[in-house]
């Protein structure tokens, strides 16, 4: 083979290879969302407050490594999601473990119940499709219509929880004359988190 063909075939090969990081390197970074055990709902990469870049690696990182019932978020509501939904679920921390916010059924304690097997009990993943990694984020207009609404509807919430991890008996007269004070009383020993604590729409908008 010649010098000239040589070159020419060296050169269309750095072509290629240049085309080819070109039109990968946009799916490379564009990857908005990654599983998480033990049910392998999708945890968003893309807001910096819940996914911080590494500092070696410079990729986003979740801050929890796992969406267990016991699972402790550094920050709330988290969020996680379930491709075959059409929104998402906001996750809060409770003093009896995780719970879940959904714009149809409320709060209530995490998992949703199809994610367990009905028979044993265990953690049933979900089949994830082909190319999750890059599905598109949350839409901004969700977020705004339903962060707020959420956080409202678990610091409304958090007393029965609260009441459920610290059981308080009173008299039954007492209960009947004072029925929210059971609440109330609970609401000392295990308080509600501020809502200047909790995220805002803003912070886990798609930039």
């Amino acid at each position: 083979m010649s010098r000239k063909k040589i070159t020419q075939k060296f050169l269309f090969t750095l072509i290629l290879l240049g085309i080819l990081g070109f039109l990968l390197s946009p799916i490379i970074e564009a990857q908005t969302w990654k599983a998480l055990p033990p049910y392998n709902t999708l945890w968003p990469l893309w807001p910096s407050v819940l996914s911080p870049k590494n500092a070696v690696t410079g990729l986003p990182t979740p801050i929890v490594t796992n969406l267990n019932k016991t699972t402790v978020l550094p920050v709330q509501p988290g969020l996680t999601w379930n491709p075959s939904s059409l929104y998402p679920y906001l996750l809060y921390n409770t003093p009896v473990g995780m719970a879940y916010y959904d714009p149809l059924l409320g709060v209530n304690l995490w998992p949703p119940k199809y994610l367990l097997n009905a028979t044993t009990g265990l953690p049933q993943p979900l089949i994830l499709p082909l190319g999750y990694q890059y599905l598109a984020p949350t839409s901004a207009a969700w977020l705004s219509n339903n962060v707020p609404t959420a956080n409202l509807t678990y610091l409304s919430t958090y007393p029965t929880f609260a009441l459920a991890a610290n059981p308080i008996t009173l008299p039954p007269t007492l209960s009947t004359a004072l029925p929210g004070l059971s609440s109330l009383l609970v609401s000392l020993i295990a308080p509600p988190p501020s809502i200047t604590t909790l995220l805002t729409p803003a912070s886990l908008i798609y930039p």
